[in-house]
């Protein structure tokens, strides 16, 4: 029997459109060896499934695309490269502080099956994400300001289709070592997220109507609950598969008096099943937050040189290191192997700094390279100068 003859990238014939449930399965099947973690197949089926019906993903947050030939019916064409879309809530912020609301759609599971690699579909699927995106869920009238992924296959590939890397991508990891439950620390339920995210966004609106007089437009991804129970929705599948349907209660913690609070709220995941060999397994905070840090939800460039210099308080001290030492006394209980955070504050790191916490420094360069592709006008689509991304943290990878 031979082979079907394949159409080349640039075919008219090809387009984006969107796969039936029986394809989501074949797509979940393909894609597992890459990403099913520590979970076996038919578990890895069921999580995606789980994983489009939670916050974040329902009511059309999340979209599944698939590149294929248009003269080929549902459920017998071939597949020839697929991946997600999230609909993100965004800031968009001039240099006076004009804040407006904006989407900025995350692309996630950019796969091409084996037999179909090296044929330039995978180019041609992110070329028509980039066009169908500009006005993707816009119906609303918040306008899309661009597209964030997270490669796994470094920095040139997704740069020259038009994704192009953060200037930082960054984190500090954190070894566990013999840590008990600081007695200064309460823990954080579920069903405190959405009040500390309201609390959050409150102080991340603020920062963004500030003036940045030497950068014409700052964008950010919203740090709001939505996102952190997507992650903990994917840790609880994990949880319940490894360890016999128990999951762990604490999705955070926090510390100190308010107006000088300090909390994080974090998820695990467990690439490996605990028992392997050498297992590489994390528990990410996906968001830190200082109350009184002048310093947080500003680019790096921009950060005032007397808030970066400010004397550090001994009470904020205190409770940051008593929210690390808790998170990693969670990762000990819960059998992972260290703590990581993605690009803290300049305060955040000056506490590091000052506090007896041991963590090193790594610079990414292969792996989750945040990667924006921005939007210019709708009518003229120019974009003369590329927003900044403020808060590449990991509440925002999907």
């Amino acid at each position: 029997m031979t082979s079907p003859k394949l159409p080349e990238s640039d075919s008219t014939s090809l387009h984006l459109c969107h796969p039936t449930p029986e394809e989501c399965v074949t797509i979940w099947t393909d894609v597992s060896a890459s990403w099913k973690d520590s979970l076996t197949l038919p578990a890895f089926i069921r999580e995606s499934v789980l994983l489009t019906t939670v916050p974040l993903a329902k009511d059309g947050g999340m979209t599944q695309w698939i590149l294929v030939e248009q003269d080929q019916p549902p459920n017998h064409r071939h597949i020839l490269a697929s991946c997600e879309s999230f609909r993100k809530r965004s800031l968009q912020s001039d240099q006076n502080g004009n804040t407006k609301e904006a989407i900025i759609h995350g692309i996630a599971s950019v796969f091409c099956a084996p037999q179909y690699r090296r044929r330039g579909y995978a180019g041609r699927l992110m070329a028509e994400m980039a066009k169908a995106l500009r006005s993707w869920q816009a119906e609303s009238g918040t306008p899309n300001m661009g597209s964030i992924l997270y490669s796994d296959i470094g920095k040139e590939y997704y740069d020259k289709l038009g994704w192009r890397p953060n200037q930082t991508n960054f984190h500090l990891e954190f070894p566990l070592g013999d840590v008990e439950w600081p007695s200064s620390v309460r823990p954080v339920a579920t069903d405190e997220i959405a009040d500390l995210c309201r609390r959050d966004e409150i102080m991340v609106r603020e920062a963004m109507s500030a003036p940045e007089p030497f950068i014409k437009t700052r964008a950010m991804i919203l740090p709001d609950a939505d996102h952190m129970l997507w992650h903990i929705a994917k840790e609880e599948f994990a949880s319940k598969f490894i360890f016999g349907g128990k999951i762990p209660d604490i999705k955070g913690a926090i510390a100190g008096r308010p107006g000088k609070q300090v909390w994080a709220i974090w998820t695990r995941r467990y690439y490996d099943h605990p028992d392997a060999q050498s297992p590489n397994n994390v528990l990410y905070i996906l968001r830190l937050v200082i109350e009184p840090d002048k310093t947080a939800n500003k680019p790096f460039p921009c950060v005032n040189s007397e808030d970066a210099a400010a004397a550090t308080d001994p009470d904020v001290l205190e409770s940051f290191e008593s929210v690390i030492q808790a998170a990693q006394h969670q990762a000990k209980a819960w059998r992972l192997n260290r703590v990581k955070i993605w690009e803290p504050s300049v305060l955040a790191q000056r506490l590091i700094d000052e506090s007896s916490l041991k963590y090193e420094k790594i610079e990414r360069e292969t792996d989750c390279i945040a990667s924006c592709l921005w939007f210019g006008d709708r009518e003229s689509d120019c974009l003369t100068e590329e927003p900044v991304l403020i808060n590449n943290e990991h509440y925002a990878w999907c």
